[in-house]
């Protein structure tokens, strides 16, 4: 990545903070829209007279739209201007909310969160690289970090005032709460990011030809499988807290919230421990995932321990702002697409683990089984790690270059 264009590099502090506060409220917005679902799981369940399970199946609607919208809007939208993509994508992001939250029946709901999936990963991944541009080299991972951090202030906050909302009014409110979100980020973004002329675009057909190379798929396969733990524990998190550790639903949130503080802490350390141990960071926090995941069902008997298990097993974010900054360096030529794909890349991992964990409980092999699926795709994404580092190993990775 190179040094900030003379457009941005003549940005105030004051001018790039703005920025960066103003796509981190996106964030979390998004990150409060994609899990809100986890912990209104029972409400939702009993509204629409079906398993909660099934409402997993909307977790994986949402995180499939994730994985088809990013790179096809990714693409379409890599001749615009990234001010005009960001504001096209918030838009559309609160329309996919509110249809969620006005949802008739549970098939009109599944796709509604299909829909609102789509721009997810395209904005996130389009908000890092403009973050990026606004500060130096050897600040990259900390612009990216703050855009992340949006997305574990979600985890923090959101998710839980989202489950309250959803538990003393109804789960809709939590979706119209995102709406609103969304919509106020579009406002801003529109006010505060100036309008870059200056700014590579790249066609569609060039981002697909770098796009096309194994240093970008090793990290995306990585973050799709070894991801997918965390996930599969955080879905069915408020079902664990009520069958196995068998509390009052007003444990829920605080349990969300304890989740979120291990993603807040996580995202911190990613960028951390990137900088410090550069692409190895990532096997380190694959290694750590699959013991905590492992032994995360013998902490489900009671209610300290879980918080305690929920915290630990958090820090998995961590390998989000370490694999993005590592996508960074080796996507030549597909800035957009592979920021993008980022994202899909984890939210395939939330269709994954959802998917699985739903599989193991409807065996009848319990609710805390979930720790033991994630376990096992965890050590999955550390042998695609070990695959990745030979690769880099027999190419040594460059700069990304605008």
């Amino acid at each position: 990545m190179p040094e900030p264009s003379p457009a941005t590099a003549n940005y105030s502090r004051q001018k790039i903070v703005l920025i960066i506060l103003s796509l981190a409220i996106g964030g979390f917005g998004i990150g409060t829209g994609e899990f809100a679902i986890m912990g209104l799981m029972p409400n939702v369940a009993l509204d629409f007279g079906i398993t909660e399970p099934q409402v997993g199946h909307l977790i994986s609607a949402y995180a499939l739209g994730v994985v088809v919208g990013a790179p096809v809007l990714a693409i379409f939208g890599a001749q615009l201007f990234r001010k005009h993509l960001l504001i096209a994508l918030m838009a559309f992001y609160a329309l996919g909310n509110f249809a969620s939250a006005m949802a008739g029946s549970y098939e009109t709901l599944m796709v509604s969160r299909f829909v609102a999936g789509l721009p997810h990963g395209a904005y996130f991944g389009v908000a890092a690289l403009v973050a990026a541009s606004l500060v130096p080299l050897n600040q990259r991972a900390k612009a990216v970090s703050f855009i992340m951090m949006g997305l574990a202030l979600a985890l923090l906050f959101g998710n839980p005032l989202a489950t309250l909302l959803g538990q003393h009014l109804e789960w809709r409110y939590a979706f119209g709460f995102v709406a609103f979100i969304a919509a106020v980020t579009t406002v801003l973004v529109f006010v505060f990011l100036p309008l870059n002329r200056d700014e590579t675009r790249h066609s569609s057909l060039s981002e697909l030809r770098a796009f096309n190379s194994p240093k970008i798929w090793y990290p995306l396969a990585i973050g799709a499988v070894g991801f997918a733990g965390m996930f599969c524990v955080f879905s069915y998190l408020a079902p664990t807290l009520l069958n196995i550790t068998q509390v009052e639903p007003i444990w829920i949130p605080v349990g969300l919230f304890v989740f979120g503080l291990g993603g807040f802490v996580g995202n911190i350390l990613g960028g951390w421990l990137f900088d410090r141990f550069q692409f190895r960071s990532v096997g380190l926090i694959l290694l750590w995932a699959a013991v905590v995941l492992a032994l995360f069902p013998v902490a489900t008997g009671s209610l300290w321990s879980i918080l305690i298990a929920c915290f630990l097993v958090a820090l998995m974010v961590a390998m989000g702002p370490a694999l993005q900054t590592h996508l960074m360096d080796v996507a030549h030529g597909a800035q957009t697409l592979a920021a993008a794909s980022h994202h899909a890349a984890f939210n395939l991992a939330n269709a994954i683990g959802p998917w699985l964990g739903g599989m193991a409980i409807s065996a009848g092999m319990g609710w805390q089984v979930t720790g033991y699926v994630g376990s096992a795709t965890a050590v999955t994404g550390l042998l695609i790690f070990l695959a990745a580092q030979k690769k880099l190993k027999s190419e040594p990775a460059h700069s990304l270059a605008d």
